[in-house]
């Protein structure tokens, strides 16, 4: 099957490809993560992968809008990636050559007390990309310019590695989902994920919404609310919770949900990713637990 990424390559949506699809998967980048459903959605691709959720920033927001508002897509699995961020420059290059540092603005601010502890005097400067800024460095050959990029881009681009693991937090991780056309069978161990709106602003009214899901006991994972884009106040409210849309439990709550809610939307059901393996994804400390 053919995998759409948020491209360029050598970026953490590649590695979350590689991880889901293997390294001799038909992968696919593209500029945008729009551009990502509609490749899926137009037959370019079998699938894609995008970004919804990291660890330290929260929820990804163009992710969260198409699959409320556009793609008729679901979410067929979740993988979760540790975010590893490496300090990649020539291959002849030293600590004390380091004169700037480029990446995009994330990885650089989620590097903030290795840059101030081991690099105090070097001017950092944003990048499109951990990618570009990785490549920018390579082919330039200036050993007094370092990035910081993925273990990934360091070996595609052919840079040096010259400190690994110096982000800040070791429990940061990046939540990818997989759109296809079709949602997830059964597995016996799984999630799914809705989008709903309340038919009247008035007290008690999310609670009455929840209430079929508290009775069924049902374990929710997550609970946040959208603008729904037409008028101020109003929101499309997001749940993930434990089990699969089929089954008996869960039917029953979604049709009383059905009944309450102004309109409804199953994004999909699909396997669990087990957060326990994150320990064998790492060579830092063990994860503290995520849920």
């Amino acid at each position: 099957m053919s995998t759409a990424f948020l491209g360029p390559r050598g970026t953490f949506s590649e590695d979350a490809a590689v991880s889901y699809a293997g390294e001799d998967g038909d992968l696919m980048p593209f500029a945008s993560i729009p551009a990502l459903t509609a490749a899926v959605e137009t037959g370019l691709a079998d699938q894609a992968v995008l970004p919804i959720e990291n660890s330290i920033e929260g929820s990804i927001s163009t992710t969260l809008d198409l699959l409320i508002h556009e793609t008729p897509l679901k979410i067929k699995a979740e993988l979760v990636v540790p975010v590893r961020l490496f300090l990649i420059t020539t291959p002849e290059a030293t600590l004390a050559d380091i004169r700037t540092v480029k990446s995009h603005p994330n990885p650089l601010g989620q590097s903030r007390k290795f840059l101030e502890r081991c690099l105090p005097k070097a001017e950092q400067v944003a990048a499109l990309s951990t990618a570009a800024a990785v490549d920018e460095v390579v082919k330039t050959g200036d050993a007094s310019i370092a990035a910081i990029g993925t273990q990934r881009s360091a070996r595609l681009f052919g840079g040096k590695i010259l400190a690994h693991d110096i982000q800040d937090a070791r429990s940061n991780v990046t939540r990818f989902v997989v759109l296809a056309k079709e949602d997830s069978a059964p597995t016996g161990d799984d999630k799914t994920s809705l989008g709903f709106t309340l038919q009247r602003d008035t007290p008690g009214s999310l609670h009455k919404a929840l209430t079929p899901f508290a009775l069924s006991t049902v374990q929710m994972t997550k609970l946040e609310s959208r603008p729904t884009k037409v008028d101020l106040g109003e929101y499309v409210f997001l749940v993930d919770f434990l089990g699969h849309r089929t089954d008996p439990t869960i039917t029953k709550a979604l049709d009383e949900l059905a009944g309450i809610a102004a309109v409804l939307k199953v994004f999909g059901s699909y396997p669990r990713f087990p957060l326990e393996t994150l320990r064998d994804l790492t060579d830092g400390p063990a994860f503290p637990p995520l849920s």
